[in-house]
């Protein structure tokens, strides 16, 4: 295990009704506050009203920035900022799910940098100061919640970058499963697959005596393919909405990767493919993950056997690693078509015509991933893969 430093500021606040909270947390940080949310759908839940009440109640001036996209854009983060700079903006409430949360980020960022905000999406600046934001979960999929980190797109120059900074975790978060009842079943199962993902680019690493961390993540990876399902049956039920909607934040609040670094290169494979074609990202991570994972299995196949055996069931008498942890890939690829979430690029209708052009803009920083380093020809065979 290597050293570490532990730092988590978040508060979590959890529970039924728990928005009520906001009159309490809120009003410590200004006066003036600027709503973000994304497309409409906290208005037709009635969650917008509610949220609206409660801050009228302690005398909390509202600003308002809607229509966050679901791969949150540049060009929305610079309105945000534009607001805040012009109104006096004390602190931003997020209102939605993890592409609200990232571009609140990028905002309150944006507003305490003198330059360009999209200089912090690409390592140009390093954001050194920020405005206070909090947020009311709407969705269980990203762990922007209680993290530090954020992905913006510039969509006029087909770029993606994940970015953070010590000063945008949030304040506060507020998570009542109630408000993710009215998620779709397919932007359910895309966080099912997006905070599984997040547990695996933790579990892929090469640092030796990680078992405390290795047993947490195969615990959360088997909670959540044991609540899944019952959830997908009932998108309603209260104790199954809580269950992964806590498994989302745990899955990437910090806690499972104490002591070690995990991979990351499949992210960063996927946001090229969102950046140029706008898919979901969690169905872009249901595609490329299994063919990732087959690319390296030579890498450190008894990493592989491990996962396969103790969270997949794989029976491993007389068979190699790379066998059993062949067999183990698989079991993922078909629990993630069990719950409705493709499984080839095709299903996107995206084609080999742009498989280079995604190649470079994964590799615009050189060589990546922790587990093992990937090339462009790496890159280009996982998208080939994935067709």
């Amino acid at each position: 295990m290597d050293n570490f430093t532990f730092f988590n500021p978040t508060k979590l606040i959890f529970g039924k009704d728990t928005v009520e909270q906001l009159k309490a947390e809120v009003p410590r940080y200004g006066k003036k506050v600027l709503l973000v949310y994304g497309g409409g759908s906290i208005k037709r839940n009635g969650l917008y009203d509610q949220v609206l009440s409660l801050l009228k109640e302690v005398d909390i001036e509202v600003f308002e920035l809607p229509g966050v996209e679901p791969n949150p854009r540049i060009s929305t983060v610079k309105k945000g900022v534009e607001i805040c700079r012009n109104e006096g903006i004390d602190f931003l409430l997020a209102v939605g799910g993890g592409s609200v949360i990232d571009c609140t980020k990028a905002i309150a960022a944006g507003a305490k940098y003198e330059g360009d905000t999209w200089d912090l999406m690409t390592r140009k600046a390093v954001a050194k100061e920020a405005l206070p934001f909090g947020t009311v979960l709407t969705l269980a999929a990203t762990g922007s919640e209680m993290n530090s980190g954020s992905v913006i797109t510039n969509w006029e120059t087909k770029e993606k970058y994940g970015w953070g900074s010590p000063v945008t975790f949030p304040q506060f978060s507020i998570l009542d499963p109630v408000n993710t009842y009215t998620v779709p079943r397919d932007q359910t199962v895309y966080g099912i697959v997006d905070m599984m993902a997040h547990v695996l680019e933790h579990y892929f690493h090469l640092t030796e005596s990680t078992e405390l961390q290795d047993r947490m993540c195969e615990g959360l990876l088997l909670t959540v393919m044991e609540a899944a399902p019952k959830l997908l049956e009932d998108l309603e039920s209260y104790e199954h909405r809580a269950t992964i909607l806590y498994s989302g934040t745990m899955a990437l609040n910090g806690m499972l990767s104490m002591g070690y670094r995990g991979d990351w290169a499949t992210h960063n494979i996927e946001h090229a493919v969102s950046a140029v074609y706008d898919i979901p990202h969690g169905g872009g991570l249901a595609i490329l993950f299994p063919n990732w994972m087959k690319h390296n299995l030579k890498v450190k196949p008894e990493r592989f056997k491990k996962l396969a055996v103790r969270v997949f069931g794989v029976n491993a008498e007389g068979k190699t690693d790379e066998e059993v942890g062949l067999e183990g890939i698989d079991q993922l690829r078909k629990f993630w078509n069990s719950i409705g979430a493709p499984s080839r690029l095709a299903d996107y209708e995206i084609d080999d015509s742009q498989v280079e052009v995604m190649a470079d803009k994964a590799m615009v920083y050189g060589e990546f991933g922790n587990f093992t380093k990937l090339n462009k020809e790496d890159v280009m065979a996982i998208y080939r893969a994935s067709l």
